[in-house]
């Protein structure tokens, strides 16, 4: 007899089966931390001469809450990064704490940090079913993953660490991961038709000194509350606001719930509280930047690994605006 999650996972895909259209605007820039679509003209550059490489740095950096006192280069070591609040998790895997530099593998807890939260520009992987990490991994190894936006270099960093990982070291950080609760940053959702200036900074957007002010437009701002104690010092203790339009809540939570007859409630699959369902990953309290993502790559086709066959037609007739609600809403959910 099937599962009654079974069965609605089939009858999802036969009530959506329908031809799938990308939108002809192409990725939302918010979602990528960009300004500007890909292909767009960049401003000319004056002639520089090779870089040096900048001199050590050896003023001694503190976090509050935190006894540890690291340099810049150990804060940003890719293959052994800072560890400021080693108490909030229990023993890295070394490919989580070190990564493997003879292969070019950085240790995971560099970008996606020990307590497995991630930032804007890459994934919160803490509290993921084991085979949902482990499945998203051989997907970025076997070319099932891929970004919309050539421009996100990380993607592809992602997709060479997958081909270098041993399946143990793939297995060992998806059980580091996926025994942790996930618990959102200390995030705020606010709506406003206008929002600080903020520049992107490999692949997050960061605020401008002065505090001038600009419209928000169509998109979404997803920014640490702190520039410095999440750029410089990799504070994983310090969080992020995210601005969008007036009404993307409330648009947000009908497209959730009831799909709004643009798509079908997120709560079939990922659970009604959205904080998952079996193998489905929870979304609740995650990056809407990351979500943004997703959703878009997978309307693509840029995302064909496991499961996307189903979403596929979920998010088919999803518009930039329908991304940017559905984003807004998830991020203010308490998991």
């Amino acid at each position: 007899m099937k599962s009654k999650f079974g069965f609605l996972i089939m009858a999802l895909a036969c009530v959506f089966v329908a031809s799938i259209s990308v939108r002809a605007e192409g990725p939302p820039a918010w979602a990528y931390g960009f300004n500007t679509p890909p292909g767009a003209a960049a401003p000319a550059a004056a002639p520089a001469a090779a870089p040096t490489p900048p001199a050590p740095d050896p003023t001694p950096r503190h976090v509050p809450g935190s006894d540890k006192v690291f340099v810049r280069q150990q804060i940003a070591n890719q293959y052994g990064p800072a560890d400021w609040f080693p108490g909030d998790h229990g023993p890295m895997p070394d490919i989580v704490a070190h990564g493997r530099q003879e292969s070019m593998i950085a240790a995971c807890s560099l970008c996606h940090y020990p307590n497995g939260k991630g930032r804007p520009e890459n994934a919160g992987v803490a509290g993921l079913p084991n085979s949902y990490f482990i499945q998203t991994m051989h997907d970025f190894r076997d070319g099932m993953r891929k970004s919309a936006d050539p421009r996100k270099a990380n993607t592809n960093r992602m997709i060479s660490f997958a081909k270098n990982m041993t399946e143990e070291e793939i297995q060992a950080a998806a059980e580091y991961f996926g025994t942790m609760k996930w618990t959102p940053w200390m995030t705020k959702v606010v709506e406003s038709a206008t929002v600080p200036k903020t520049r992107p900074n490999n692949g997050m957007f960061l605020t401008l000194e002065g505090n001038e002010k600009e419209p928000i437009g169509e998109r979404l701002i997803e920014t640490p509350v702190d520039a410095e104690a999440t750029e410089i010092l990799r504070n994983d203790h310090s969080g992020f606001i995210v601005y969008a339009p007036p009404g993307s809540l409330k648009k947000g939570e009908a497209l959730v719930k009831t799909g709004a007859g643009r798509t079908t409630a997120c709560g079939l699959c990922h659970g009604e509280d959205l904080k998952g369902l079996g193998p489905v990953p929870g979304l609740a309290g995650r990056s809407p930047s990351y979500i943004g993502r997703q959703l878009y790559d997978m309307q693509a086709g840029f995302r064909k690994g496991e499961w996307t066959s189903l979403m596929r037609p979920v998010v088919a007739k999803l518009s930039d605006d329908d991304l940017i609600a559905i984003t807004a809403y998830i991020a203010s959910m308490t998991p």
